[in-house]
């Protein structure tokens, strides 16, 4: 397939996950990647999977809190590439903890992380898609973004924000060219969903059983809405949040 033939996304939290599942995707589907995370050695071991591909990576560990590292990201992709085409913020962190007790200290890294991350991201690159005149940016809810979960107070209004970015970046840059639309995946198997499962601290039973799908998503099932947003295929798709969730929000009993 090659719907994203020749086009350059920069993924954040590329390094695993959702993140890393959406940039292999893309990599299938003809893109070249900058993939950006803190962490220096995943990033290196997804560019390889990258490059076996026939796709070209391009490696930056950033913070994303930081407006100069998320400079820096912009700076490379442009001068290495060319041109930026897409934008998947997938850089995230949980936290969970009684909303009565939680350390401001850890409410502010979920802000910081989660929103402010994505909208420095969505800042730097989004100048290089507005000279440009095209571009498709993708941010990451969440099932918190619309629903109250107990004790994730702080993941929950980061993520509540990120929906709200989403929807007035999408109507302000849309008359530039710029499309911004975001994906609101429901419970996703990843490499941290199974820590929590194999350390007893997440039961998935429950879960599947709420979930008319009768299973918990997988990274795969995030990559296809990845892929569609990030095409021309969405060209009339603005401002709007595409929720990947097995018709948990659909649903209407407990």
């Amino acid at each position: 397939m090659t719907r994203l033939k020749n086009r350059v996304a920069v993924i954040t939290g590329a390094g695993r996950g959702i993140g890393k599942g959406v940039a292999l995707g893309y990599a299938r589907e003809g893109a070249h990647l900058v993939l950006v995370s803190r962490t220096d050695t995943e990033l290196k071991e997804v560019s390889d999977e990258i490059e076996q591909l026939g796709s070209e990576a391009l490696v930056i560990t950033a913070d994303v809190r930081k407006e100069e590292d998320v400079q820096k990201v912009a700076e490379s992709a442009q001068e290495w590439f060319g041109h930026v085409d897409i934008l998947v913020n997938a850089a995230g962190i949980p936290m969970v903890g009684p909303s009565i007790e939680l350390p401001l200290e850890n409410w502010q890294r979920a802000i910081d992380i989660n929103l402010t991350g994505s909208f420095l991201c969505c800042q730097a690159i989004g100048r290089i898609m507005v000279a440009q005149g095209s571009g498709s940016v993708i941010n990451i809810g969440s099932l918190t973004s619309f629903q109250g979960f107990p004790a994730r107070a702080a993941y929950a209004a980061s993520k509540g924000g990120v929906i709200q970015l989403t929807k007035v970046l999408g109507v302000e840059w849309a008359p530039l060219g710029v499309r911004v639309n975001a994906i609101a995946p429901g419970w996703i198997r990843t490499p941290l969903q199974d820590e929590l499962v194999a350390a007893g601290k997440l039961d998935r039973t429950p879960i599947i059983t709420r979930t008319p799908a009768r299973r918990v998503g997988e990274i795969d099932d995030i990559v296809g809405p990845a892929i569609f947003l990030a095409s021309d295929e969405s060209a009339f798709v603005i401002g709007e949040t595409l929720v990947v969730d097995g018709g948990w929000m659909a649903y209407g009993y407990l």
